[in-house]
């Protein structure tokens, strides 16, 4: 694992380690590949490059915000809110330790949700939880790269276009981005990958968990237009969400503010309704 990613980072990579591998403990790599080869295709979240879009988020709590929803939160409720709103896509933390997350918080939302894109976000270190994820019912999958050495990335990326998932790389920095490009744009580039490989920036430093929204506008030169960008992290106004699409960011993903909000619908609406303005401004089109 890249020295960028921290001790926060190397921590989660250790537990995510140990889970993977208690997994494997109670259903082998071949008996999941079979579980996962009979179910029906995941559905495919419409990526529009011309317009803005919402990942909302789904998590119970945040290392630096603290608990966010009482245990009693019902995942699906949440999530059809967030579909209720317009967002394209659904992700759900799986993560126990520090976000309080659950496979079966995923599963609950695909199952009541199958129509609805849902992506499993969590600190994956191997394809077979990107197989766990598939098996669960997730569309799509996040993929940190300053958490995976390049093979890793590409054998995650490839294990997740097989099966038909859509990926969002996150990046925190240049290092990152140069780090992980060639593959990332080598995926996006074949058959199953074109329309399924994301882009994201976290704004958020996993070293210290704060946010510089800065990033965004310092990253934005940097990132290929051949593949749709994410802003990550530290978007909780319409405004915010105005800025991001104006620098070229054609989706959000956003938890915090909306796990907190006392009106989600109307707060996702809101966010959805500011980027897609901010597209149609003289600054935006002359990009």
């Amino acid at each position: 694992m890249s020295g960028v990613a921290g001790n926060f980072l190397e921590r989660m990579a250790a537990a995510s380690q140990r889970r993977c591998e208690q997994a494997r403990a109670r259903i082998d790599e071949a008996a999941l590949r079979r579980h996962v080869s009979a179910l029906p295709a995941p559905p495919a979240p419409r990526f529009d490059a011309a317009a803005f879009h919402l990942i909302a988020e789904v998590k119970r709590r945040s290392p630096s915000a603290g608990q966010l929803a009482a245990a009693s939160l019902s995942p699906m409720d949440q999530a059809g809110l967030y579909a209720r709103a317009g967002a394209l896509v659904v992700s759900v933390l799986t993560e126990p330790e520090e976000f309080a997350g659950d496979l079966a918080d995923l599963e609950a939302v695909t199952t009541a949700l199958p129509a609805l894109p849902v992506m499993r976000k969590d600190f994956l270190v191997s394809p077979y939880q990107v197989l766990e994820a598939r098996a669960a019912g997730a569309a799509g999958v996040l993929l940190i790269a300053a958490m995976l050495e390049p093979r890793q990335l590409e054998a995650m990326l490839a294990c997740a276009l097989e099966l038909g998932l859509f990926v969002l790389v996150e990046v925190f920095g240049a290092d990152d981005l140069a780090r992980c490009q060639p593959a990332v744009l080598a995926a996006a580039a074949t058959p199953a990958g074109q329309g399924r490989v994301l882009l994201g920036v976290n704004c958020r430093d996993l070293r210290t968990l704060r946010v510089d929204t800065g990033r965004f506008a310092t990253l934005a030169p940097l990132l290929p237009v051949a593949l749709p960008w994410v802003a990550e992290s530290g978007i909780e106004t319409p405004a915010q969400a105005g800025e991001v699409a104006a620098l070229g960011y054609r989706l959000a993903l956003v938890g915090t503010a909306l796990m907190r909000s006392g009106d989600v619908v109307t707060s996702a609406a809101a966010l959805l309704a500011a980027g897609r303005a901010a597209l149609r401004s003289p600054a935006a089109r002359a990009r």
